[in-house]
């Protein structure tokens, strides 16, 4: 027999989050669209990650020995599903990356429980101009100099990039080997000597960054994990977004269906509802299957990570599926509100530019054809395999 209800504590967090992001960020969308910023003030920020923090909200993903809440991949899922329903730029506090946890004692003092508790802010270094999709292909380098490493190159669309005082920059380390088994994580202060430029984007509240490194030296206890170890532990947090962000794009496809139905539930021309058009009703009809279809997708690769099996395929295909669908349910909505919607009022063109970049960050769509397909004719995964 197949359950696919939620259990009572999934329910009762995944209510809790909706009722904090109903009474604090919703009313603020108004003011925030109004001023047509990138995010909100710092004040604000820290003064909703508290009252947050009343709710029971911090470190959905962070270990209860670290103060977090140490939430099931699925149950967070459904936590970001809620704060994405909202345009208000804003994330619960208390988390750190993932990968930082393999950070050894000292470095856990100095960087892990600081940025959990928001006192500092990192950045993860992967992407160069030179490499995007093909990881690989990175050529920041570090070289051993005495006891530090000295850090040369380039990383570019580092988000946080232009606030974090620190970034987990992956370097090759040994060229005959390659990035691929010859890359290094490093932790680097940005007192260190790194200098950053930010990037203008269409969707605005990415604010990503250029980073720069030119004879940076890193001492070598600034070496995260294992040298030669960097691609791995790059791959574990790259892998680690894409089922994030499938859930965020079911929040904002969700939302903006909600719009498009009030909207054309109210709207008349030629003295009917516009509900009424067939042509409406089908845009409705489209966005509802398909956003169904991408929670379910986004909800199984949080269940995979659960249960320990591997997320690859399914993230693969969430992210692949959700990301598209966001961007058609977006259209569709903005579409239904005709010149209202293009309006800045509203936060449909301000999701129309942000939802785009999804199909590109973390692994573009190209990527994640190119993993789903492989997985089959590889064998690696069965057609239906989770259900044999």
């Amino acid at each position: 027999m197949m359950d696919f209800g939620l259990s009572d504590e999934q329910r009762d967090i995944r209510d809790t989050a909706r009722a904090f992001v109903t009474k604090e960020l919703l009313p603020l969308e108004e003011v925030f669209l109004r001023q047509g910023a990138a995010r909100l003030p710092r004040e604000q920020e820290r003064a909703l990650r508290a009252k947050a923090r009343e709710f029971g909200f911090w470190g959905l993903s962070t270990p209860r020995e670290y103060g977090g809440m140490e939430l099931p991949a699925l149950t967070q899922s459904l936590v970001h599903t809620e704060v994405a329903r909202t345009c208000v730029p804003f994330r619960f506090g208390g988390e750190a990356d993932n990968i930082l946890y393999d950070a050894d004692a000292a470095q856990r003092e100095e960087y892990l429980r600081p940025t959990i508790e928001g006192l500092r802010l990192g950045c993860f270094a992967l992407t160069e101009p030179g490499a995007g999709s093909d990881a690989a292909a990175i050529s920041t380098t570090a070289r051993r100099d005495g006891g530090d490493w000295v850090v040369n190159g380039s990383k570019t669309f580092i988000s946080n990039g232009g606030d974090a005082d620190y970034a987990i920059v992956i370097a090759v380390t040994d060229k005959d080997k390659g990035a691929r088994h010859g890359s290094t994580a490093f932790l680097v202060d940005r007192a260190a000597g790194w200098t950053s430029t930010p990037i203008r984007t269409m969707g605005g509240w990415h604010r990503p960054a250029t980073l720069y490194f030119d004879d940076v030296r890193v001492p070598a206890g600034k070496v995260l994990g294992e040298v030669g170890a960097g691609f791995d532990l790059a791959m574990r947090w790259v892998g680690k977004g894409r089922h994030v962000i499938s859930a965020h794009c079911v929040g904002i496809a969700e939302r903006c269906l909600r719009l498009a139905v009030e909207f054309a539930g109210t709207r008349r021309t030629f003295g009917r509802e516009i509900g009424d058009y067939q042509a409406v009703q089908w845009m409705i009809a489209d966005s509802e299957t398909e956003l169904e279809a991408g929670r379910w997708l986004a909800l199984r690769a949080a269940w995979d990570a659960d249960r320990g099996a591997g997320t690859r395929h399914s993230a693969a295909m969430a992210k692949l599926f959700c990301t598209g669908m966001a961007g058609r349910v977006v259209d569709r909505a903005l579409q239904i509100h005709g010149g209202m919607g293009y309006t800045k009022d509203l936060p449909l063109e301000g999701w129309y530019r942000a939802v785009r970049a999804m199909r590109i960050f973390e692994g573009t769509d190209e990527i994640q054809r190119l993993i789903i397909s492989r997985d089959l004719l590889r064998g690696f995964t069965r057609i239906g395999g989770h259900l044999a």
